[in-house]
């Protein structure tokens, strides 16, 4: 099992990003993992294109929300649901280390 996953999004104004997310020891498979972020981010732009004007702030709150229900929705200790989708948010906002394509670190997409 590989232990990161590289990842390139662009974005609607053109800016290329590059990701190197580091992957859970567990994960089961890489490659769906790899489906389901492209499932999560084509869905998003096209609701959002669909929807009209919506801030970076709603979108990142629907998302921690969705993260939320999903976490709760897994049988198993509401704390060690809630500790692993912490950790996997931390670890992704770090890990995701993203750079723009010229090599640049970046914050923002």
């Amino acid at each position: 099992m590989p232990s990161h996953l590289p990842y390139r999004v662009t974005t609607q104004t053109g800016e290329v990003i590059d990701f190197e997310f580091d992957l859970h020891p567990d994960t089961g498979s890489a490659m769906r993992v790899n489906q389901l972020l492209n499932a999560v981010l084509h869905t998003l732009d096209r609701e959002i294109r669909v929807l009209g004007e919506t801030s970076n702030g709603d979108v990142l709150q629907a998302l921690a929300m969705a993260l939320a229900a999903r976490a709760r929705m897994i049988h198993a200790p509401v704390a060690q649901t809630t500790e692993l989708a912490r950790d996997l948010v931390t670890e992704a906002l770090r890990g995701g280390s993203a750079a723009k394509a010229e090599g640049g670190l970046t914050g923002h997409g």
